[in-house]
């Protein structure tokens, strides 16, 4: 008598004190993604300049004549002029390459929210600070019907021997790259080779930023943009390699 029905399970944690850890989690994600936010909008605010000239400035760039000879390598048709994914946020270039690749595999239907799905990344609606090359190795395991290898630490001639081989149908690559040292400024980012121009030593580059557009590029210059260090994992940035199953 006398003993509430409340005080006689002695084991059972208080509504308060759950309700206590559960605004600390809340809290505690919280800081997080805001620390990740800070970070990311200082890097995209406050971009490094390069001593460079951007890569607009050069004959070849889009030109048309040559974007027109682009698309008609066979891989670039693969991707389709008029099919080109553009990415529907700034953190999402990985996510769209991925869906691009898999359209030119014939999944008209792919979208980056689809690649997306059900592997864990980019759930707050941002991939903050960005996909590095292995985690967008990791998504694209998951989603592409083939063989990825991600392909770090090569030298020049290495690097222009897998441009050559860009043409070829039964491959896909996805370059990451950091735009400074090609346009002055700017950060890391994914984009698919869409071929090479092996006459020009020119690298077709399928920009998943509708701002950008696709564009050509001297091998070298591409080759030194990728050749960088990506400051989230202190390792070179480089290309993902996809062979399609069976090849």
């Amino acid at each position: 008598m006398g003993i509430s029905g409340a005080d006689t399970d002695a084991g059972a944690p208080r509504p308060r004190s759950r309700r206590l850890r559960i605004a600390l989690r809340v809290v505690a994600l919280l800081v997080v993604v805001l620390v990740g936010l800070a970070l990311w909008a200082k890097l995209a605010l406050s971009p490094q300049v390069y001593d460079v000239a951007s890569i607009r400035e050069a004959p070849a760039y889009q030109d048309a004549a040559l974007l027109d000879r682009a698309w008609a390598l066979p891989v670039a048709a693969a991707y389709g002029r008029d099919r080109l994914v553009f990415q529907p946020r700034s953190s999402y270039c990985g996510p769209t390459s991925v869906a691009n690749v898999l359209v030119s595999q014939g999944d008209a239907e792919a979208t980056p929210a689809a690649v997306l799905d059900g592997t864990g990344y980019c759930w707050i609606g941002q991939c903050i600070p960005g996909l590095t090359l292995d985690e967008l190795a990791e998504i694209a395991r998951a989603k592409v019907d083939g063989e990825v290898e991600v392909l770090r630490d090569l030298g020049l001639e290495e690097f222009r021997e897998h441009m050559r081989r860009s043409n070829d149908p039964d491959r896909r690559y996805v370059i990451n790259f950091l735009r400074g040292p090609l346009f002055r400024e700017g950060g890391g980012h994914h984009s698919p080779i869409g071929g090479y121009l092996e006459a020009e030593d020119l690298v077709f580059v399928l920009d998943v930023n509708a701002d950008f557009q696709p564009w050509l590029v001297d091998t070298e210059r591409l080759f030194r943009a990728m050749d960088t260090i990506d400051g989230a994992t202190e390792a070179t940035r480089g290309l993902l390699l996809i062979r399609e199953a069976n090849r």
